[in-house]
């Protein structure tokens, strides 16, 4: 059973959010949301999960992201206080690999710096993701409407569509591999 922890399709819903929204989810489960990083972890600690992430542009073209590993604060005692850190690993797909560089990282939004640069990436590129210095993916950026001429700040995937283009749907969803405790 897939459960759909991600979804933005036609900008209704907000996604420049401090951390307590990201925390603990926002949108409705039938359109645009965010599952919630909370809860993200409470099921992937269960279980061994994949990710696969579907991408579509303005011109009705697909591609996708499969990662055969994918956790969120997997390995933290207190994952609130550690930033719930990304596990993500064994990638497929014909989208190209833009999560490899946000492996390891913390979850950073616009009130909760945890990334590798002397600036907010959260704040500079109007999102919130698990950003390094600062990203190659960032999917809960704002939704541009396809090509802008702004920077890295819309819904990118630049191993994909590069940094101009924002993207006019995603779906991230997990599935449980195997169901045992790890």
């Amino acid at each position: 059973m897939t459960k759909v922890i991600q979804r933005r399709e036609d900008g209704a819903v907000n996604f420049f959010r401090a951390w307590d929204a990201y925390r603990d989810g926002f949108g409705k489960i039938t359109g645009e949301h965010w599952l919630g990083l909370k809860r993200m972890h409470a099921l992937t600690i269960q279980a061994n999960y994949e990710l696969r992430i579907d991408l579509e542009d303005f011109e009705n073209s697909t591609a996708f992201a499969q990662y055969g590993a994918f956790g969120v604060g997997l390995f933290s005692v207190d994952p609130d206080e550690d930033g719930y850190p990304l596990t993500i690993a064994d990638y497929s797909g014909t989208a190209g690999d833009s999560m490899l560089k946000h492996n390891g990282m913390k979850f950073t939004t616009k009130d909760q710096d945890n990334d590798h640069s002397e600036n907010n990436c959260a704040s500079f590129y109007h999102g919130a993701w698990w950003y390094r210095n600062c990203h190659t993916s960032n999917l809960n950026g704002q939704y541009l409407g396809g090509q802008h001429t702004s920077y890295a700040d819309g819904i990118e995937w630049s191993s994909w569509t590069g940094w101009q283009y924002s993207l006019k749907f995603t779906e991230m969803k997990i599935r449980a591999t195997r169901e045992e405790n790890k």
